[in-house]
């Protein structure tokens, strides 16, 4: 007689344990696979979760088991290695399988609904084509549209042709005028491999050193190569990037494009369509849940030659996966920075090695742990030193502004180059990394600051409409008309942000379009496209914003570009400031000159004798990185050493530290045990207050854990966290844990 078969499943639950349950009632096992939905009972909810494996030896009795309510699949939904991926990232980041297998699907799938759906397909109405071109004359883009759907006569799906930059309302139009028409139909697949010819145009011709690094990247003889393509901004990287895909897409193969923000997806995505045929795709959280649907399903059904995504879009299912590209790896935005803390850049490296794939991790400052790897032979280095065509590095000029007296945070001096290059119809870049009108608003009759209720910080003045916003909380109140204290109207906005030097950029240059790129002024959909769009279309031009204009973009008209306030990045006592500096430095700089007219940059200080801007100013980041790891060797600091940050927010500071301080007696328990103390085991730091000590409401405190190498650290928190997990205070406090954090505030 066989053996009854059970369940055991990974439920969106924060529990490091899987569930089992027995079979539904006349459901064969024989059918059953890993990956697959599972609606079951939990207390007094039903959840949906993930079939991570079946058993004969459940861990409770068969007659204290409850039998699952049904199996929502015939086929996966998750396949095998991104399975794989999430039990690995499980293990490495301490996180709960079943939080980690939701995370990997659209929440459509989350709510148990099914994977295939009717879409709306489009097509041409052949009787109306001969009426097609006067009924068009004054609608370019339904022009463009009806010119592309006349190259698919079997029609495209409506998501298609969204993904191609043809919106709704277009197509609806078109349908008015009787030259399209619809129709809801099943869902089939349309493999990307049958499109043929793969190239919409020829590739550019590649000088020695891209062709090199191409040449490395798609090497045939062995399969999981991971390289750094360390590339100067404008030495074309986006095109290796390209010609990598050609050949992947050749090889019947589909590729996956990670990039660190929403913003830079019309631009990169406006790149692929205009070189390759197959369909390309867009995975992000500015899509709505029915978008994510469909898009992710096109990568599981390999209708996708390529998809392009932000962080979340590592796990997005692509069967025929051959090539993986990280652009911009060093930028934080690949960190997941609460619920469960992974790196999508580290999680798009084993991807790569358990497909056995090359991965490409792109950047023109590569993070010091990726330009490491690189240094230690773990990773190809492929350099480009080169800028592409005529264009060459932008002059960095240090201008001291100790003694200038500024309008607004602009100085004279810095006021006549920009007029110089507007005057000769070029566009201006001015850069600083704050958002909103000022930084803070303060009485000067008592000297009190209109600070956060529930933060250590001061809340942002913001106008259009006029209020007071914390970044950090989100907590948003009206501007008063006079001091909370001591009732006086002398209110006064103190310092500068977008929003101000917009204004004041205005009124200086009334003849200029000004044009503010920040998460204010591109919240909304498709924002940030149509402010693109408007600066490509314009000669002289000023664009003012913040690090969303440093990351990846080319404005082949910019010749000067400005930094405000860049000191600040210079004193902070996080140790990853001063990369983060170069970096940010390093990128805005590079969207200077990048055509055939020579570029500038102008960084404004007051401590112009620093050493680490000399560094950056007559040298670069290529050569600033290599002092940079000297002084983290010195003091033993990552990428030298490995961290995992222990957090906890309480409603006082004393819960927090009473609870992280059973918790370092625990670990320091277990440290003796495992003899794992000493120079080469574990450090244990803390607890300590959070730098933001207190944020919506809640104390914060931190513990941290060092060691020289991973194995320490992971052995200590494997032996240690059900027992933090027992105890009582685990309950009442939030805590999670952090593995190789990147951000301490």
């Amino acid at each position: 007689m066989s053996q009854a078969c059970f369940l055991r499943v990974a439920l969106p639950v924060p529990l490091r344990r899987l569930f089992d349950y027995r079979l539904p009632r006349n459901l064969p096992s024989h059918g059953l696979r890993p990956g697959m939905r599972v609606q079951v009972p939990f207390g007094k909810r039903k959840l949906i979760g993930i079939l991570a494996s079946t058993t004969t030896k459940p861990e409770l009795a068969e007659d204290k088991l409850k039998s699952a309510l049904q199996v929502l699949d015939e086929e996966p939904v998750l396949q095998p290695d991104i399975l794989a991926l999430c039990e690995w990232a499980s293990r490495y980041y301490h996180a709960p399988l079943g939080e980690l297998f939701s995370l990997a699907i659209p929440a459509t799938l989350r709510q148990g609904k099914p994977l295939s759906t009717r879409h709306r397909l489009w097509r041409l109405r052949p009787a109306a084509a001969d009426a097609a071109e006067a009924l068009l004359s004054r609608a370019p883009k339904q022009k463009q549209a009806w010119h592309f759907l006349s190259e698919h006569p079997k029609g495209l799906s409506e998501d298609s042709l969204k993904a191609f930059g043809f919106a709704t309302s277009i197509l609806s139009q078109l349908e008015q005028k009787g030259l399209v028409e619809h129709a809801e139909v099943e869902e089939h697949s349309t493999h990307f491999e049958a499109v043929d010819p793969i190239l919409k145009c020829a590739p550019l011709t590649l000088n020695d050193e891209q062709q090199h690094a191409l040449a490395a990247i798609t090497e045939e003889t062995s399969g999981f190569r991971p390289a750094l393509l360390d590339g100067i901004t404008g030495s074309g990287k986006t095109e290796v990037y390209l010609q990598a895909i050609d050949h992947c897409l050749q090889q019947g193969q589909q590729a996956l494009v990670l990039v660190p923000e929403i913003g830079l997806t019309p631009q990169t995505i406006n790149r692929f369509h205009e070189r390759f045929n197959v369909p390309v795709v867009t995975l992000h959280s500015g899509l709505n849940d029915t978008e994510r649907h469909n898009a992710w399903r096109q990568g599981l059904k390999e209708e996708a030659g390529i998809l392009i995504g932000t962080r979340s879009a590592i796990f997005a299912p692509l069967p025929k996966l051959g090539l993986i590209i990280v652009d911009e790896e060093h930028d934080l935005s690949y960190k997941q920075q609460d619920s469960i803390r992974y790196s999508a850049r580290d999680l798009a490296v084993y991807r790569a090695r358990l497909k056995g794939i090359p991965v490409i991790l792109g950047s023109a400052t590569p993070s010091l742990e990726t330009y490491n790897n690189a240094s230690q032979h773990r990773y190809l280095h492929l350099r480009l030193t080169q800028r592409a065509g005529n264009a060459r590095a932008p002059a960095i000029e240090l201008l001291n502004i100790r003694d200038a007296a500024l309008q607004d945070g602009l100085s004279e001096a810095l006021l006549e180059q920009i007029k110089t290059h507007l005057d000769q119809s070029h566009q201006v870049l001015v850069f600083i990394n704050r958002r909103g009108f000022s930084p803070t608003l303060m009485c000067y009759s008592c000297g009190s600051v209109m600070d956060c209720p529930g933060c250590d910080a001061h809340m942002t003045l913001h106008r259009n409409p006029w209020k007071l916003h914390c970044h950090h909380c989100d907590t948003r109140r009206p501007v008063p008309s006079s001091c909370p204290d001591c009732h006086s109207s002398n209110l006064q906005a103190v310092g500068e942000g977008t929003e101000k030097i917009e204004e004041t950029l205005q009124q200086l240059f009334p003849k200029t379009p000004v044009f503010r790129i920040d998460r204010d002024s591109t919240r909304n959909r498709n924002a940030m496209e149509k402010i693109l769009a408007q600066v490509h279309s314009t000669k002289a031009c000023i664009m003012l914003g913040t690090q969303m204009l440093a990351k990846g973009h080319h404005f082949p008209r910019v010749t000067l570009a400005a930094m405000l306030n860049m000191d600040a990045g210079l004193y902070s006592s996080d140790y990853r400031a001063l990369e983060r500096t170069g970096q940010l430095l390093t990128q805005v700089a590079g969207r200077s000159g990048r055509a055939d007219k020579p570029g500038k940059v102008v960084i404004q200080t007051r401590d112009q004798e620093n050493i680490a801007l000399q560094q950056l100013a007559n040298g670069s980041y290529q050569e600033f990185i290599p002092l940079l790891l000297q002084e983290r060797q010195l003091m033993q600091l990552p990428p030298f050493s490995f961290q995992a940050l222990i957090r906890t927010e309480a409603a006082t500071p004393a819960e927090g530290e009473r609870f992280l301080s059973l918790i370092r007696t625990i670990l320091e328990q277990q440290a003796s045990q495992l003899n794992l103390n000493g120079p080469e085991g574990l450090q244990l730091l803390g607890p300590w207050p959070a730098p933001m000590e207190r944020r919506q409401g809640r104390y914060r405190q931190q513990l941290l854990l060092q060691s020289v190498s991973r194995q320490p650290l992971h052995t200590i928190l494997n032996f240690s966290l059900s027992s933090i997990e027992s105890l009582p205070e685990s309950r009442k406090v939030r805590w999670s844990v952090d593995i190789d954090p990147q951000d301490m505030s």
